[in-house]
């Protein structure tokens, strides 16, 4: 085989970058490719020297979503349940990890693709990138995309993209809250570099537990969320690392590097 890979892992920095690698077409995510994702993720799980991931796609397009083609060689009910848990899985391990993930999109981001975006922790978009649950035009309510974005956006900008299936720019995505900033396409490479960088140099411990208490409390009520945060404050105050870093600013001192 001569192929390329379909999904490539660069490390850098503490950084790792994971690339779908279907450019023509569109990033697709195949059965192969979402367990390719779900097998390195699960590694970057457990490997301290990443701190940050990133996710980007090659070609024109960041991701076209599912890959129609492959779910109408086989539509039966099995088949389907078991290609849409295979994508459920990966999404929400994107948030399971310790790590933050940052979706970097330069291009086109529609159905399952736009759903990668809405379950990133971050997302920094180039002016060139466009955004839609699209699956509505084609017979297919985008119902999993579903999950990912009414956790992002407002509930009535949700629901018009999920019943127009219309595609919004870089801007209205980050005015509706989709994706963090917005840059010059020549610029984004830059910005997704510094972003994760800064988030590269804090702490990997509080990092981590901050991004698990993120997400359990955001789903709870008030009063279990306070309970939550507060196990997590006092989980962070016993780390020796915390302790250092507190210390220093009573001190006024430089922070430790973590």
């Amino acid at each position: 085989m001569t192929d390329a890979p379909i999904l490539l892992r660069s490390d850098s920095n503490s950084i790792a970058t994971l690339t779908l690698n279907q450019p023509k077409k569109f990033n697709v995510l195949s059965s192969e490719l979402m367990a390719l994702m779900q097998t390195t993720l699960e590694q970057i799980a457990e490997d301290r020297s990443v701190r940050v991931v990133v996710i980007a796609g090659s070609g024109k397009a960041f991701c076209a979503g599912h890959d129609l083609k492959e779910m109408m060689a086989n539509s039966d009910d099995v088949a389907i349940r078991e290609l849409f848990t295979k994508c459920s899985k990966m999404m929400v391990t994107l948030t399971l990890i310790p790590q933050p993930v940052i979706a970097k999109i330069h291009g086109i981001a529609t159905a399952a693709g736009c759903q990668l975006v809405a379950q990133c922790d971050l997302a920094v978009a180039s002016k060139n990138a466009t955004f839609a649950t699209s699956g509505i035009g084609v017979g297919l309510f985008c119902g999993t995309p579903s999950v990912a974005v009414t956790r992002n956006l407002p509930r009535k900008q949700a629901m018009e993209m999920l019943l127009t299936g219309d595609f919004i720019n870089a801007e209205k995505a980050q005015s509706f809250g989709m994706i963090n900033r917005v840059v010059e396409h020549e610029m984004l490479d830059d910005a997704v570099e510094s972003l994760a960088h800064k988030i590269a140099s804090k702490g990997p411990e509080f990092i981590a537990n901050g991004k698990k208490l993120f997400y359990t409390q955001i789903e709870n009520g008030m009063e279990a969320a306070y309970q939550q945060a507060t196990e997590c404050m006092v989980e962070n105050m016993q780390m020796r690392a915390a302790k250092e870093g507190l210390q220093a600013f009573i001190d006024k001192k430089p922070m430790p590097e973590w």
